[in-house]
Formats: C-alpha cells, sequence, structure tokens
C-alpha cells in the first residue's frame, strides 16, 4: 500500500495540516513548541542555519532530540516555524499610523520589516523561501491588503502591490547583508577603483563615482522604495476599476501572535 505523501512544510497543506493538529493538543505542547522556535531562532542569530542541527538544539534546551522530533518530523518543519516567527515581530502601532496618507503607512510598514529582518540577517534565506502564509504571513498580508483596499485600489493591483513590495524588502535584505556586501572600506575602495577607470571608456561610471559609493543603504532603500510606491500610485489612478477610499486597517500584529 503506498503511503500518502507529505505535505511539504511551509506550504499551504502543511500549514492546514497543523493548524488541525494543533486543535487536539492541551496543555504544555504549545508553549513547548514556542521555547523551541525561540531558542532556534536565537542560535540561528548566532551561528547561522547551516550549523543549526537538531541535536544542537537539544542540548541548548536541556532536552534530547527525542523531545523534537515528537513537535517535529524534520528541521525544515522547524525552519518553516522559524520564518514565521520572525514575522511576528513585525509591530506597526495605530498611533504610527495616525493621519499617514497611504503611501507613507506603506513605507510605515515597509520599514519594520526592513528593520525585522536586519535583526535577524542570517535568517532572512528562510524568508525568502517561500511564500509567507503562515499565522503571522497572514496577518501581514490581510493588515497591508486592508490598508490599500481601503484607499481605493483595486483587488488585481493590491494583490501586485502585496508581492512587488515584499520582494522589494526581503529582496534589498538578500543584497545588502549577503556575504560580499561591501562595508565603508570597501566602498572606499571601490570609488577609488571607479575613479581609476579610463572615462573614455566608462564615462557614466567615472562621472558617478562618488555618488555610487556615498549613499547610505538607509537612503537607498528609502529611493528605492518611493520609486515603488511613485509607480503604485500612478497604476492605481488608471485603473478604472478602482474602489471608494475607506478607513486604515486596525494592525493585527499589534496582539502577541501565537508560535
Amino acid at each position: 500500500m503506498v503511503s500518502e505523501a507529505q505535505p511539504v512544510p511551509g506550504s499551504p497543506a502543511w500549514w492546514s495540516s497543523r493548524a488541525l493538529a494543533l486543535t487536539h493538543q492541551r496543555g504544555r505542547p504549545q508553549t513547548d513548541v514556542r521555547t523551541i522556535v525561540d531558542t532556534a531562532l536565537k542560535l540561528i542569530d548566532d551561528v547561522g542555519i547551516q550549523a543549526l542541527t537538531l541535536r544542537t538544539l537539544a542540548e541548548t534546551l536541556g532536552s534530547g532530540t527525542a523531545t523534537l522530533y515528537r513537535r517535529f518530523d524534520s528541521k525544515d518543519e522547524l525552519l518553516t516555524l522559524v520564518a514565521d516567527r520572525i514575522l511576528s515581530e513585525v509591530r506597526v502601532t495605530p498611533e504610527e499610523l495616525e493621519g499617514l496618507p497611504w503611501r507613507e503607512a506603506v513605507a510605515v510598514a515597509a520599514n519594520a520589516l526592513r528593520d525585522t529582518v536586519r535583526r535577524h540577517p542570517n535568517a532572512i534565506p528562510l524568508l525568502a523561501a517561500q511564500v509567507p502564509v503562515g499565522p503571522n504571513g497572514l496577518r501581514a498580508r490581510e493588515w497591508l491588503g486592508g490598508l490599500l483596499l481601503g484607499h481605493g485600489f483595486s483587488v488585481p493591483l493590491t494583490a501586485r502591490a502585496f508581492t512587488a513590495i515584499g520582494h522589494y524588502v526581503i529582496g534589498f535584505a538578500i543584497q545588502q547583508h549577503s556575504p560580499g556586501s561591501p562595508g565603508p572600506e570597501d566602498r572606499r575602495q571601490l570609488r577609488d577603483y571607479y575613479h581609476s577607470l579610463d572615462p573614455a571608456a566608462y564615462p557614466a561610471t567615472t562621472a558617478a563615482a562618488d555618488e555610487l559609493t556615498s549613499v547610505s543603504p538607509h537612503e537607498e532603500f528609502r529611493f528605492g522604495l518611493d520609486l515603488l510606491l511613485d509607480g503604485l500610485e500612478q497604476a492605481s489612478r488608471e485603473r478604472p476599476d478602482r474602489r471608494q477610499p475607506g478607513r486604515i486597517p486596525r494592525h493585527p500584529l499589534e496582539s502577541d501572535p501565537a508560535a
């Protein structure tokens, strides 16, 4: 008899099956999962994803690997929960959004996501590996979608906007925190290298050598985000199915999320 294939960790089917399993648990198991996930994230912050093993995690927790395998079928399942745990740190309060136009509200949320990702650079690959459909990923999606719909964006444009903004923030973080990302001294060397090039062969690069190497990551991030928001604003005006604006939704991540 052929056994039924298990859903891939992080997939919609996996999250659905996990939610169903948790409804049948009582007492401490769910709390234990939170502790395990929090500890795994700290280890990833300290030593990286590749160095994290279930044996190392068990030793840190003062338990055995058998305890972990009662909670997770694999390391991939654990890493999926770690990724969703990171998204629980993205917090935006109503006070931060009070009276803001939609694009500034989106900028606040995008910066909150970026700040969260920057706290966990070793875990960035987890956020880029799959569509975030865990509880915290869904909360963020629902809030941003509600914000844009409430400001008159059409449903198709809202869907594309969420994807574009998420990809921009995570992609920027990958580039900024990759092993070869330039530091201040690297940027100075790069500037000197650009200046040393033959201006006849590379006129644009030599002319912009200082500007190419002197913009801070924060300025670069905001510049790119503004370009993206400009495009969304223009697209919202051109769409014939524009909705009537409503109010900014309350951010769903204000409450303490479950692991």
